[in-house]
């Protein structure tokens, strides 16, 4: 008697018509499923080791791995004649009630994904996005988290971070900022621009390039104004402009230049006086 392994493939297992070749099929999309769903994850953990924390990482890992072996158990089953129809249109109505009622957890999870694959942002970047200033705290798959400068932490859902303009204050190596000071008229400007320079340029972190510019920038009621652009490494521009700004109020005053304060001329006309209060001409005769 001959040996056939078509034959043996076609002997049903007793559920039904499924036979041997049929339940292999289905064992066999099961185990490429799994392989597939090892290898996607594995790439997924290795993607986002230095753009998420670890937990998040391993949540986000097996989600993607549950997925795929999900689908391919879905697309398995038709190998041991189990009809689909009636478990999609369960699942298309699960699917639309679940889909409105996640609605915004699955948009905050997208928004999320595309913020770690674009990293607009980084951990310890000072930022400004959704009205609220301070340093990125963490970035999670449904949210940000900003620390303020007041250090008051504030959850921000990562769709609202996503759609709004991101300020990132540090994004760049350097970061400028300006002064304005304000000198008397019978001051020498070109002696109060010489002293501000050497005072900035002998700073530690005042960058030589960009070059700082000092400049007289306009002609105001009480004042000579000149206008000073800095610039400093992104992560050191607040302490050094305030570090700056009393160094050269400072080096000015020792060198005679002062800040005025506001005043008027008054002028009267011819013959008009000025008339004590009662009592106030006596007072200055004793």
């Amino acid at each position: 008697m001959a040996f056939n392994v078509t034959e043996i493939f076609e002997i049903p297992i007793g559920v039904g018509d499924i036979t041997v070749e049929r339940l292999l099929y289905f064992a066999v999309i099961l185990t490429v499923g799994v392989i597939i769903a090892k290898v996607v994850a594995t790439n997924v953990r290795r993607a986002l080791s230095e753009r998420l924390p670890v937990n998040e990482r391993e949540l986000l890992a097996k989600l993607v791995y549950y997925v795929i072996i999900v689908w391919a158990f879905v697309v398995a089953l038709p190998q041991l004649e189990f009809d689909l129809s009636g478990l999609l249109v369960a699942g298309g109505i699960a699917g639309l009630v679940i889909g409105f009622a996640s609605q915004s957890v699955v948009s905050n999870l997208i928004s999320g994904l595309f913020l770690m694959f674009e990293r607009p942002i980084k951990l310890g970047d000072n930022i400004n996005v959704a009205d609220v200033s301070g340093s990125v705290e963490d970035v999670r798959i449904l949210s940000t988290v900003i620390k303020t400068y007041d250090g008051i932490y504030i959850r921000i859902p990562n769709e609202k971070v996503f759609t709004s303009n991101i300020t990132n204050y540090v994004h760049n190596a350097a970061r400028r900022f300006t002064y304005e000071i304000r000198i008397r008229y019978e001051d020498d400007a070109d002696e109060a621009i010489r002293i501000a320079r050497e005072v900035i340029e002998k700073h530690p972190f005042a960058l030589k390039n960009p070059a700082p510019s000092v400049f007289v920038d306009n002609l105001g009621d009480n004042s000579v104004n000149l206008t000073a652009y800095i610039w400093a490494p992104a992560r050191n521009w607040w302490d050094v402009r305030t570090d700056l700004l009393w160094k050269i109020k400072v080096a000015l005053e020792e060198n005679g230049i002062e800040i005025p304060f506001p005043q008027r001329t008054v002028w009267f006309a011819d013959g008009l006086e000025v008339k004590g209060r009662p009592g106030e001409k006596k007072e200055k005769e004793n």
